[in-house]
């Protein structure tokens, strides 16, 4: 073999190699994780004056003691410790929470030893709602920095026309590792008296969170905005489709639209809390459009999780197969939620 073919051959062999390797080549990522969570009511013990939480006292109806709130602020930073890590191992940057009392009770829940070491901070603000619930959001400081909250009023009246006091909806604003980001956490009013007569309660709230993110994004297209909740809805009801202007279908997508993974989940009858044997999908976290450019600098929607585990499932009794929860009318069961939690995954290019 002459000279020339021997070179000709290594230059060959060297741009394989070069090629293959350039193939091979993972790329690696920052992982951020954003979640959502009913804690199903984290009352603290204390008989308040002016908020309904009798029954979540030592001396009301469901025996609520000193006991079983410490038992419950455990295994409910039992969960957390563990949401998520099979993604990060940092769980969840940011966390909202509903069915909370107080900002009190959220103290109490980032000092429990399991979740303590991340240093969870929390912004919060105490909601009109007859019923005495608030939502919050818990933010790992090592990820995000909050600039600036505000608590959005829903404006929702009876039947007779009167102020029918909710849960507000909590607008934040702030920086997830750089980037500028707004976070809305929502708890939807309820299905009480149908889902058909109380529909427009929910699409009421809807719009004042969608009037909130209509303004961000007409400032800014590109805006990154989530909204998360007990939203009392599923993903095809006319307060994420209609309201919301929520899509499942990535290439149908707009600035004017959000992008609303669990309509798949729900779909194929996966749900994060039952009712009458039949599973809801209330819990979700939504998203605009200016996450899911995968080529961006910038952290991008990867996919969505459902945080389901054996020991988080009822496993005798009429609520067997559902979520294990707290209690079971006025006996404490010693679970943890009716509500499965939810987060997604997002992604950024490590440099």
């Amino acid at each position: 073999m002459n000279k020339s073919k021997i070179i000709l051959l290594f230059v060959a062999s060297l741009l394989f190699n070069t090629l293959a390797s350039a193939q091979t080549e993972k790329q690696n990522y920052k992982v951020a994780l954003i979640g959502f969570y009913n804690l199903e009511n984290l009352f603290d013990t204390i008989n308040q004056p002016d908020v309904n939480d009798e029954d979540f006292t030592p001396a009301g109806a469901n025996h609520y003691t000193a006991a079983v709130y410490k038992d419950k602020l455990g295994r409910l930073s039992d969960i957390i410790s563990q949401l998520g890590t099979d993604d990060s191992p940092d769980g969840v940057a940011l966390l909202g929470v509903a069915e909370i009392e107080n900002r009190s009770v959220l103290e109490d829940l980032v000092k429990q030893p399991k979740i303590a070491e991340r240093n969870y901070q929390i912004v919060h603000f105490e909601s009109p709602d007859f019923r005495g619930i608030d939502v919050g959001l818990l933010y790992n400081p090592k990820y995000f920095k909050p600039r600036l909250s505000e608590s959005l009023n829903v404006p929702l009246v009876d039947e007779n026309g009167k102020p029918r006091p909710t849960r507000d909806v909590l607008w934040v604003y702030g920086v997830l590792d750089g980037e500028p980001v707004h976070i809305f956490v929502n708890h939807w009013p309820s299905r009480r008296g149908g889902e058909e007569a109380s529909a427009p309660a929910r699409s009421l709230a809807a719009s004042v969170a969608r009037h909130k993110i209509d303004s961000l994004v007409a400032i800014n297209p590109k805006a990154k905005v989530i909204l998360m909740g007990d939203l009392n809805d599923d993903p095809t009801s006319a307060s994420l489709i209609t309201v919301m202007r929520s899509t499942g279908e990535r290439e149908n997508m707009s600035v004017e639209r959000m992008y609303n993974p669990w309509v798949s989940y729900y779909k194929k009858g996966i749900g994060t809390l039952a009712y009458n044997d039949s599973w809801n999908l209330f819990d979700q976290v939504i998203m605009t459009q200016g996450w899911l450019d995968t080529e961006q600098s910038g952290y991008f929607f990867q996919k969505a999780v459902i945080f389901s585990r054996p020991f988080m499932i009822q496993r005798s009794g009429r609520y067997k197969g559902y979520p294990f929860r707290t209690y079971d009318f006025s006996k404490y069961m010693g679970g943890y939620s009716d509500h499965f939690p939810v987060y997604v995954v997002l992604l950024k290019k490590a440099k």
